[in-house]
């Protein structure tokens, strides 16, 4: 990458993906797409999802191909070249110093006796990523805190993840080393290409993204996300150089949802390209 280069990271569900309730500004993706040709422009996709739901997506939704993806919740990095994934090595070997040399099947026998955690399927499963179905109904605070304590006796050093799969009712649970999420991916990334911060704008809609939106990398918050999301984040935004928050109209005359919404944070991070993203789809 050059001095030039733009990394731009988008979170995917509800961030690049209209699977949302809030209306697509018809614009947005072809801009988004032409934007993402541009040769000063990195795309890289931060996400929850592993490789073959990624790949998913790019196809249902017609999305770029990105350069890079961070998947798992920050537990992987690819560098992706004519839609070969490659894996950052060093990356997996810095976040695996936080497991003590124990294996992924070593912790998930270690949980077994929690009985109302249940292991996801092994696609949704990584060499450092331990993930588990749990009752919706279930204490969070108590269960995530017996997690721990069986993984502090064996020294491991964690990053549990709670979430909530709506759809299907359930409540979802990630084991993580203590070094992997969105934001020390994206700083590995940072690094690893020897990018100044203004070099770099994350995308991103929901309480997952948060670690990035609070950090001093420039950040939108698209104008989908959620009530509660925006609430908490209005505040800092005022005072917050690096947090943006994508509205309706946006300053491309958009909606600020999804793509629209990525796409004015770019217009509102990075002057250099402003005429290219105002002239729209050629």
């Amino acid at each position: 990458m050059n001095e030039a280069s733009l990394l731009l990271c988008c979170d995917m569900d509800r961030t690049v993906m209209p699977n949302g309730s809030t209306i697509e500004h018809p614009e947005a993706r072809p801009r988004f797409r032409r934007l993402c040709e541009h040769p000063d422009v990195r795309l890289v996709y931060v996400t929850g999802r592993h490789q073959a739901l990624v790949e998913a997506a790019i196809e249902e939704y017609d999305l770029p191909q990105p350069d890079f993806v961070i998947t798992d919740v920050g537990s992987r990095i690819c560098r992706v070249e004519e839609g070969h994934w490659q894996d950052l090595s060093d990356w997996q070997q810095l976040i695996a110093e936080d497991w003590r040399g124990y294996q992924h099947a070593d912790l998930a026998a270690a949980l077994q006796s929690i009985d109302k955690l249940v292991l996801q399927e092994t696609a949704k499963q990584n060499d450092f990523k331990l993930s588990f179905y749990a009752p919706l109904d279930c204490d969070e605070a108590e269960l995530c805190q017996t997690v721990r304590a069986q993984l502090d006796a064996l020294g491991v050093r964690c990053k549990l993840i709670w979430s909530i799969d709506e759809p299907a009712q359930t409540a979802l649970l990630d084991v993580l080393p203590a070094g992997a999420d969105k934001l020390q991916a994206l700083l590995f990334l940072k690094d690893t290409y020897h990018l100044d911060a203004q070099q770099i704008v994350f995308a991103g809609d929901s309480g997952n993204d948060l670690a990035v939106l609070t950090s001093s990398i420039n950040s939108v918050l698209v104008n989908n996300a959620s009530d509660e999301i925006k609430a908490r984040l209005k505040p800092l935004a005022a005072d917050d150089a690096s947090l943006y928050l994508a509205q309706n109209p946006d300053n491309l005359g958009m909606n600020g949802n999804y793509t629209a919404g990525v796409l004015a944070g770019v217009w509102h991070y990075v002057p250099g390209l402003r005429s290219f993203l105002e002239q729209g789809e050629t």
